[in-house]
């Protein structure tokens, strides 16, 4: 049995993501994930938290850092975007949500950045997560009435799912008229 590689939260693929837009150490990207705009929408991290998180970025080899002195304060560690974390941050960026439950702040996430990289892969991730949300709903069992009579909660989580991956669709519809109706 080998070793489970860990791979990126959703977090870290946006502290990549800010980093594309331009150098910057840590408590500037902590105040960038606090704004009550963009990301501070999503999610709220301890700085402790960020700095750590930070560093395991650095030890993968997806940010390059500098030690930047400052005047009358010890230096500060400016972070960089390596090549290697600007191709995995469009890898994740052109994917769609794999699990339903990651929607709401993953999908997010990934929508705010595809925004930066253009409309063309903005309209790329809603379409493969149109499908990917077609997809779901399809694998969902073929109910019955009597299903319903017979076990009525496990059809109720069914129709919980479906009505989920259906606001999502319905959603994903709304952002296309959002975005691309004004264009």
């Amino acid at each position: 049995m080998c070793p489970m590689t860990p791979t990126p939260l959703t977090i870290e693929w946006s502290l990549l993501g800010l980093l594309r837009q331009q150098p910057m150490h840590g408590y500037e990207l902590h105040q960038m994930l606090s704004t009550a705009e963009g990301l501070g929408l999503i999610w709220h991290l301890k700085q402790s938290q960020l700095y750590a998180l930070l560093d395991r970025l650095e030890e993968r080899g997806y940010l390059s850092s500098t030690l930047e002195p400052q005047e009358s304060r010890p230096p500060r560690k400016v972070f960089t975007l390596t090549e290697a974390g600007y191709e995995a941050l469009l890898d994740w960026v052109q994917s769609p949500v794999s699990r339903g439950r990651d929607f709401r702040q993953e999908f997010l996430a990934k929508l705010y950045f595809a925004r930066m990289e253009g409309n063309a892969a903005v309209e790329q991730l809603l379409a493969r997560q149109r499908h990917t949300c077609q997809a779901w709903i399809a694998e969902q069992p073929a109910e019955s009435e009597d299903e319903r009579t017979a076990h009525p909660y496990t059809w109720l989580v069914r129709q919980f799912r479906i009505g989920q991956i259906e606001a999502m669709l319905s959603w994903l519809d709304t952002c296309e008229q959002t975005l691309f109706d004004s264009l």
